[in-house]
């Protein structure tokens, strides 16, 4: 069996962060593990290319954004999702209002700070 229930995580306790102008970000509920993070995107916000080791499973909550995910460009809207392979170079950017879950496998460390 794996981790222990750590118990709920209420919205009121979640920490905030703005990491660049036009994008904040919440980290919601993780282990080591595993991690959800709530984007949120300002429209014209662009992410520079980079990748990470961590499987990340993106769903769109609202909104509209734009990825480009290795050779691949594609548009993404409310409820759709993806998922990009960690090592993957990829980059996202809003076309508009947008608010995106991301779940990152394993756990993140750089947000977790």
């Amino acid at each position: 069996m794996s981790e222990a229930f750590s118990g709920c995580i209420s919205a009121g306790s979640v920490n905030t962060t703005h990491p660049e102008d036009g994008l904040t970000r919440q980290v919601l509920a993780f282990n080591p593990g595993m991690m959800l993070v709530r984007h949120y995107m300002q429209p014209g916000w662009h992410c520079a290319h980079h990748s990470h080791p961590h499987e990340q499973m993106v769903y769109v909550v609202r909104g509209h954004i734009h990825f480009i995910c290795g050779t691949q460009s594609f548009d993404a809207v409310a409820g759709d999702s993806f998922i990009v392979p960690g090592g993957i170079e990829h980059q996202a950017s809003a076309l508009a209002e947008s608010e995106v879950l991301d779940f990152f496998v394993p756990f993140r460390e750089d947000y977790a700070r």
